[in-house]
């Protein structure tokens, strides 16, 4: 007979590894579907709250890049065309990094603020405050 020693080795050798993200912010993903010309994107409401933005922000900077009508129907966003996950998540991509993640200590933890006619970023992290060069 084994000793416990040699079965709890053997147990934890049979065990997977542990992936472990220290990362606290994970760039969220588009997921939807095409539905005749129109494209659905059904968790637009999460990437908000995971962006900490207004809803119509990120709707104006989306409607905008991609060129394309489009409105809101509760949680989702429906697109006036057929577009590409690939396009709508690099469009997504460009608006954190733009709008959302710091300049400086590139953390999410971000606040949008007008002074004068100029909109700053302030970051509640570090402190930094950068203007944002993106009209919308």
């Amino acid at each position: 007979m084994e000793t416990y020693e040699k079965l709890l080795e053997k147990a934890k050798a049979n065990l997977p590894e542990i992936k472990q993200t220290t990362e606290r912010f994970e760039m969220p993903k588009a997921k939807g579907h095409v539905q005749g010309n129109k494209t659905i994107i059904s968790n637009f409401a999460d990437i908000v709250k995971t962006f900490n933005r207004d809803q119509t922000h990120l709707l104006k900077y989306l409607l905008r890049e991609l060129a394309t009508p489009g409105n809101l129907d509760g949680p989702r966003l429906i697109l006036g065309r057929k577009i590409s996950s690939s396009l709508i998540n690099s469009k997504i991509e460009q608006y954190a990094q733009e709008f959302v993640l710091c300049r400086v200590c590139k953390k999410p933890d971000t606040v949008l603020t007008k002074e004068e006619r100029v909109t700053i970023m302030k970051c509640t992290a570090c402190g930094a405050k950068n203007p944002v060069r993106t009209k919308i």
